[in-house]
């Protein structure tokens, strides 16, 4: 018999002694999705009894997160914009930087229907759905929203969790490479697509490199292939409104190539960068 006291000293032990950054914070979520409890609960009754079975799964999980696999993989949800959302192996774990592209979008939109105008907006390697399911809880005004993706695993779990927020009627999701499944223009188009590139596979997190789709992580040698091709196919395509807004999360070097492929395919675009958290250039605002 173990107390959750007991349980989280041993697995917090457990996952610092294989090097990894979070150990008790770990061993908190991990327990406390066992129990289906809050952190303040752990903390309130350390003196709890866990059952068996419970013990049984604590141990189980606390051994694959030393084998490195991300703990929102072994809860199955992560939180993102106050929400929790359906996560697995089959897409990459949202990021806190990307809540920055969905406050930029919220600002755009909101301003467009100060404006008169009800946008219509597309995200283009939707994954998890995050972006255009967090965007319809946020301003219900929008009558409905794209999402694409070229994975169909991927696009399985946008749809599971646009169910389970209660907005699946307002998405649309779509498969197909970049902008070609797009079936009309529109206002704002975002793009969360995969900026890492492949010179960089060192530098990542074990956990990240061992665990997360690669489909989602690497573009090309520099991480710029994908995102330069879907710049041009929004300037060709004719996938735009008249002023519509480009908004790219981009990795952190790649600003200045960015930059220059814009001038030459919109030259009188307003091109604006934000930093995130960390102080790196993360997020790309095109005013066409």
């Amino acid at each position: 018999m173990i107390t959750i006291g007991d349980a989280i000293e041993w697995g917090a032990s457990a996952l610092a002694a294989v090097g990894l950054p979070s150990p008790r914070l770990d061993a908190h979520v991990l327990l406390g999705d066992i129990l289906q409890v809050e952190r303040a609960t752990l903390f309130t009754y350390p003196e709890r009894v866990l059952r068996p079975e419970q013990e049984q799964r604590y141990r189980l999980l606390i051994e694959r997160r030393k084998d490195g696999e991300p703990v929102a993989y072994l809860v199955g949800y992560k939180a993102f914009f106050g929400r929790d959302f359906l996560v697995d192996k089959r897409v990459l774990i949202p990021r806190p930087e990307t809540e920055l592209l969905v406050e930029a979008a919220l600002s755009t939109i909101r301003k467009m229907f100060a404006a008169g105008r009800t946008p219509l907006l597309a995200d283009v390697g939707t994954g998890t759905g995050i972006i255009p399911i967090t965007l319809a809880l946020e301003e219900p005004r929008m009558p409905y929203l794209y999402g694409i993706d070229i994975s169909s695993d991927a696009l399985a779990v946008a749809r599971l969790n646009s169910q389970r927020h209660g907005v699946a009627t307002r998405l649309r999701f779509l498969q197909g490479d970049l902008l070609a499944p797009l079936p009309e223009a529109v206002d704002v188009l975002i793009a969360n697509l995969p900026y890492v590139g492949t010179k960089e596979m060192d530098t990542l997190a074990p956990d990240v490199r061992a665990f997360e789709p690669h489909l989602a992580l690497f573009s090309g040698p520099e991480g710029l292939d994908l995102l330069q091709r879907f710049l041009v196919e929004a300037r060709e395509t004719g996938k735009l409104k008249a002023e519509a807004v480009l908004l790219l999360e981009i990795g952190y070097l790649q600003r200045e190539p960015l930059h220059r492929l814009l001038q030459e395919l919109w030259p009188q675009a307003r091109v604006t960068f934000e930093k995130d958290y960390a102080s790196w250039d993360r997020l790309l605002k095109v005013v066409i």
